[in-house]
């Protein structure tokens, strides 16, 4: 559980940070920021999913 959190507030920095350096990053923000959000998709699936197992 503890590496979940560590995993979202990291993420949640990646953004915060993404963010303040936007015009630095210029062209490739856009695919930063789609690789983060895919990224936090996939685990909170892969979060979802384990949960689910554990329930049966």
């Amino acid at each position: 559980m503890k590496s979940n959190i560590t995993v979202i507030l990291l993420a949640l920095l990646a953004g915060l940070l993404m963010f303040q350096f936007k015009t630095q990053l210029g062209p490739l923000l856009l695919p930063l920021f789609l690789i983060l959000v895919g990224f936090v998709t996939f685990r909170f699936y892969r979060l979802m999913e384990k949960d689910d197992d554990d329930s049966y």
